[in-house]
């Protein structure tokens, strides 16, 4: 182990790493030691966005950075944190979420969150060269579709005067970068968005690409990137001062939220799976070339330098567990409040109120339009008088697991891989009903970390390797990194998932989608 000052190995063991972490539905800030141990946390719960429009989800850029020092607050009135411990500083970020920024620093607008449906026009030609061939090569939807999903051009479009004003386009963790040290810096691991960026390069496209043009974007108005891992810059006297941070410490790059999951659950090789039941359901692998997921879909740079994550995601994936909460969990909301307990605990009896299977309950998790299913719906059928709220909640969560293993399957044959075990992380990994139930449906060994926080220890490690403290990313991985139980498949319920999800569940998008695309035609929903 290694360290850029002159403590020997003994005294750099009691150093420690703060990690924030900005997620769609809170703010952490943690303290972890150098064996992955959180030493201290605080959390402050967000309210995920605001809709001023239908199908309009912002935030308050200030919001979040008010939170952020809420947060840190909360961390140093918890006990006597000697802050001298503190070696340096990380910052994962919820992705895709956007914030106009003036020559001042300061924001324009509310950001523009990842859950936003909002479309800009795609009437203007596509310019150039570029659109005979994408006529041509059959891309002209998609080329549109990457066109209406840039927030940066919808602003430039339907708010020119805010857009004038735009300096800086930044994503959420830019935002928090120029909050903290001043400087109009990100991380090549936070790039995931409707950006100008090549994705195969991982550095802004060059000049002569299409995608300025379809993003409304000039390259001044876009950050500096440095690889996780590198520095981004120190804490300013003002930061310091908001958040009780101590001045002039190092912002240390790290990955985006899900990019730093993988790392944090200790996925490091192919073979390894790292599902996040989190806001979005993802499934993850790490590759060390560039190997699309989809046809023209990217993979998203790693949390590890010069890498590769190739993801299959389910949007609104355990979103749809707040939303079961808030719709037909008061009983549990209740019962929790008045024992001092969170609702999500008494929901893993509902998970064992219903059988596997749910008594033929099947759940289609497409509750939010993606890329390949721009049409697609929600779906829920088998319904019968037998059912009641545990067998929709237990339909919620195999549902997902079906997504993703329909995504695990794609991802072996796009990437020419077989996978062998799966690490899940993320809140929903602290269910042991739902580990079990997804250890059943994909029918291999199911890990859960040491540590649900798993995005903030990832970004833990970035700072711990970019510090000197570990030489590589596999030793930083093994030594932060570790099991804490194995879920292993029940062989019964394997092979009743197997009917279910062969027979069944592969087969109910393309039965219902001809009707998404009637109901899309009749109501106009998705758009």
């Amino acid at each position: 182990m290694q360290k850029s000052d002159n403590n020997n190995d003994k005294n750099a063991m009691n150093d420690l790493i703060l990690a924030i972490d900005n997620g769609t539905q809170s703010v952490r800030v943690l303290l972890f030691d150098l064996q992955g141990n959180v030493v201290a946390k605080s959390k402050v719960e967000l309210e995920a966005y605001f809709s001023n429009s239908p199908g309009w989800a912002e935030q308050e850029p200030e919001y979040y950075w008010a939170s952020l020092c809420r947060a840190c607050h909360q961390l140093w009135a918890q006990n006597d944190i000697d802050k001298s411990r503190i070696k340096g500083v990380t910052l994962t970020t919820q992705r895709g979420t956007y914030v106009c920024v003036d020559e001042h620093g300061q924001a324009l607008r509310p950001a523009i969150v990842w859950l936003d449906q909002r479309r800009a026009e795609t009437t203007d030609p596509i310019g150039g060269l570029w659109g005979p061939l994408a006529a041509v090569t059959g891309l002209k939807g998609l080329i549109n579709y990457f066109r209406s999903k840039c927030y940066s051009r919808w602003i430039s479009q339907f708010e020119p005067a805010i857009w004038e004003k735009t300096e800086h386009f930044l994503l959420l963790s830019g935002w928090h970068t120029l909050k903290l040290t001043g400087q109009y810096r990100d991380s090549i691991g936070g790039m995931v968005g409707y950006l100008p960026f090549n994705y195969k390069k991982q550095d802004w496209a060059p000049d002569w690409d299409w995608s300025w043009k379809a993003t409304c974007l000039k390259r001044e108005q876009l950050p500096e990137l440095v690889k996780p891992g590198g520095i981004l810059g120190e804490i300013t006297p003002e930061a310091a001062a908001a958040t009780g941070i101590p001045e002039g410490l190092p912002l240390i790059a790290a990955g985006a939220d899900k990019a730093c999951e993988v790392i944090g659950s200790g996925c490091f090789e192919e073979d390894t799976g790292c599902l996040s039941y989190g806001t979005t359901a993802t499934i993850n692998v790490v590759h060390d070339k560039f190997r699309e997921p989809q046809f023209l879909v990217p993979p998203w740079p790693a949390a590890v330098p010069d890498a590769w994550n190739s993801e299959f995601m389910v949007y609104r994936g355990y979103w749809m567990v707040s939303w079961f909460k808030k719709q037909f969990g008061h009983h549990e909301v209740s019962v929790a409040e008045r024992e001092g307990m969170l609702p999500e605990e008494l929901f893993e009896d509902l998970i064992e109120e219903a059988p596997p299977g749910s008594m033929g309950l099947m759940l289609q998790p497409y509750w939010s339009p993606g890329l390949k299913t721009q049409e697609a719906k929600g779906g829920i059928i088998g319904f019968g008088d037998v059912h009641h709220r545990a067998h929709v909640y237990r339909a919620i969560v195999e549902g997902l697991a079906y997504a993703l293993r329909e995504g695990k399957e794609k991802l072996e044959r796009k990437g020419r891989i077989k996978l062998s075990k799966l690490v899940v992380s993320g809140g929903g990994s602290q269910s042991d009903g739902a580990l079990q139930l997804t250890a059943d449906i994909f029918n291999m060994p199911v890990i859960r970390p040491h540590t649900y926080e798993t995005s903030g220890l990832g970004a833990a490690i970035n700072a711990a390797v970019g510090l000197g403290y570990y030489p590589s990313y596999g030793v930083a991985i093994k030594a932060m990194t570790r099991p804490e139980r194995t879920f292993q498949p029940n062989p019964l319920n394997a092979e009743l998932y197997q009917r279910l999800y062969k027979e069944v569940y592969l087969k109910m998008y393309k039965q219902l989608q001809p009707l998404y695309r009637k109901i899309r035609d009749i109501t106009g929903y998705p758009e």
